[in-house]
């Protein structure tokens, strides 16, 4: 019997739990790490090397659209389940261009987290509870959000996801901070930030940082235990 190894990530140690109490319900899943927060998450990918990973978004550190591509980078053959409460179908896009193969919300049935995990293994994708092929998705993808080919690399700007640095700019507008502070702390030319907040503004189909940050908040990229108030 083939093995497939899971991680979690998680910061809420009961959720991890509860995902654990299902996932070994079947004798083909081990659950071989779990990991609290971005940073760690990463970390631990790369130690123990698992078959599937369920991430959340709303991380500490480092947010689960982050994580994703930097696991993903790394570990091409490592399938992603993000697995949140942001249901909606530009996040679905979002995650699965950074590297998901799976987008279902926390109150998924115990049976059907099971059967995805299994569906992302076997190479498919799944969207809430239903498997789909590459094929599929695409048509889904394109029904949903009215966007042709939007996987593709050469598809429409929006809905990219958000480099590295963007997403680091990105949080420091939740904070309320002016493109002066964030050049300032992050060592990099004022025109620069002024740069990656109109490619920010563009991929978020966004008018002005205030509804960058907005969006950031509600869609769980940034962690409101980070915002000052």
């Amino acid at each position: 019997m083939h093995e497939i190894k899971v991680m979690l990530v998680d910061d809420h140690p009961l959720f991890r739990q509860g995902l654990r109490d299902v996932i070994e319900t079947d004798d083909c899943l081990n659950v071989v790490a779990e990991a609290y927060d971005g940073k760690q998450a990463i970390q631990m990918a790369f130690q123990h090397q698992p078959d599937v990973i369920m991430m959340d978004i709303n991380l500490p550190t480092i947010n689960g659209l982050q994580v994703t591509r930097r696991i993903k980078a790394g570990l091409p053959n490592a399938q992603v389940v993000t697995i949140t409460g942001y249901d909606d179908a530009q996040q679905v896009l979002h995650a699965l261009r950074a590297g998901a193969s799976a987008y279902c919300p926390k109150d998924v049935a115990p049976d059907a987290l099971i059967d995805i995990i299994h569906y992302v293994h076997d190479g498919f994708y799944a969207v809430g509870e239903q498997r789909m092929t590459y094929e599929e998705l695409v048509v889904w993808l394109e029904e949903k959000l009215g966007i042709a080919n939007a996987l593709e690399s050469k598809a429409s700007d929006s809905f990219v996801p958000l480099s590295p640095r963007e997403m680091e700019i990105l949080e420091n507008v939740t904070r309320g901070a002016s493109n002066k502070e964030i050049a300032f702390s992050l060592g990099i030319s004022h025109q620069t930030v002024k740069n990656h907040m109109t490619a920010i503004l563009r991929k978020l189909r966004v008018d002005d940082r205030t509804q960058a940050a907005v969006y950031a908040l509600s869609n769980g990229w940034v962690r409101l235990d980070r915002v000052p108030a």
